[in-house]
């Protein structure tokens, strides 16, 4: 076994000697709106926030279909925890394939996650302009002062807000009018965070309010200028989180099917035609998610800078599939388990609920939709 695959083994062992303890309190952190902060501990006993971190800075330097299944092992446990750490990861990941950060900026927050677990996550989005990746200028605002940068603004959907260390924030540049994004440390003066998280799906992700009155950081906080429209391979992360729960809830109705034997037949409802062709078409559901993510995901590990540009596209069409397979899915399941499946003490509706958070991940669905059809017109 090559020297690769056996430390993969080995992170793999790692991750899956605490699973069993991530799906503990998910029922009542979702009730609570409670973050899962047990579970981002243990990552952290493991190291997982180092995982995709580059070998030379003594990171795993774990491949991209590799931590995708680790993603969709947790999400199997515990679908806020996978979104959660998913972003963090994320972006361990992208600095690894190209990192424009300043050199000294970039060692501080490495170093700082291989040795003590440190956790970073972009603060990118503002209600004034929806989604950042349908181009809107942010609101946020940094203007020089002297030897530093003076920063403004209401961030939202700030993800394991109470627990990271580093917050990434795009500013628009007031001289300029040109979008940077900013290094700013939770212990900054002027920062603070608006616990205003309270929704349907996904209720413990923490993703709350950040606010920034004044907040100054060093000129060499403003670490690059931002660059939209690029292909982006670790925002697989996302469809990989909604697959995990959907096969959560397969086998979770699985399960059921197999051990429910209601008096009105001598055997489970396992045995039932109508019951097995929603397993079997679950299953076909599962099997081709799986088969899309990790050929795309393949195909950009293979690929070089260039060629990863090219499959864009193929990215925002799996995060498509899957997510809305997931859907299907998490339907199926609750349509087997039948009523039960709504009970609160039941994790399909939790499922159920959990899913649906992926239409609002980027991409969205008309973007892709329409990426789609532009290549395909300008192909022929």
């Amino acid at each position: 076994m090559s020297e690769r695959l056996e430390q993969a083994k080995q992170r793999k062992e790692k991750l899956l000697s605490i699973l069993n303890e991530f799906s503990l309190h998910s029922a009542q952190n979702d009730e609570e709106s409670r973050f899962p902060i047990e579970n981002i501990t243990l990552l952290k006993k493991i190291d997982y926030p180092a995982y995709n971190v580059a070998t030379e800075f003594q990171g795993g330097g774990a491949l991209l279909s590799e931590w995708l299944e680790y993603q969709m092992l947790i999400a199997k446990q515990d679908g806020a925890t996978a979104l959660a750490i998913g972003w963090h990861m994320g972006l361990m990941e992208q600095l690894r394939e190209h990192n424009n950060w300043h050199q000294d900026m970039y060692e501080l927050v490495i170093q700082d996650v291989v040795e003590n677990g440190a956790l970073i996550n972009a603060a990118q989005t503002e209600a004034a302009t929806g989604s950042p990746t349908r181009g809107g200028m942010p609101a946020t605002h940094a203007r020089k002062e002297g030897d530093n940068w003076v920063i403004n603004g209401h961030k939202t959907f700030t993800t394991m807000a109470p627990v990271l260390d580093y917050f990434l924030v795009s500013a628009t540049i007031t001289e300029d009018e040109k979008v940077a994004n900013f290094l700013i440390h939770k212990n900054a003066k002027g920062l603070r965070i608006e616990e205003t998280w309270d929704m349907v799906a996904m209720r413990a992700t923490a993703s709350h309010d950040l606010i920034f009155e004044h907040v100054q950081v060093p000129l060499e906080a403003c670490l690059e200028t931002v660059q939209r429209g690029k292909a982006a391979g670790w925002l697989l992360h996302i469809p990989a989180c909604y697959l995990g729960i959907a096969k959560a809830a397969h086998e979770y109705a699985i399960d059921y099917a197999k051990s429910y034997s209601p008096n009105s037949i001598k055997s489970t409802i396992s045995e039932l035609p109508n019951v097995r062709a929603k397993i079997g078409e679950a299953e076909l559901l599962i099997r081709q998610s799986e088969s899309y993510l990790f050929d795309v995901a393949k195909k950009w590990e293979m690929a070089d800078e260039s060629n990863r540009q090219l499959l864009k596209t193929d990215l925002g069409a799996v995060k498509y599939v899957v997510v809305n397979h997931a859907h299907k899915i998490v339907d199926l399941a609750m349509r087997i388990v039948g009523a039960h499946s709504l009970r609160m003490d039941v994790p399909l509706q939790r499922y159920y609920r959990d899913v649906r958070a992926g239409l609002h991940n980027p991409p969205m669905d008309d973007m892709t939709i329409q990426s789609l059809a532009l290549e395909a017109l300008s192909s022929k």
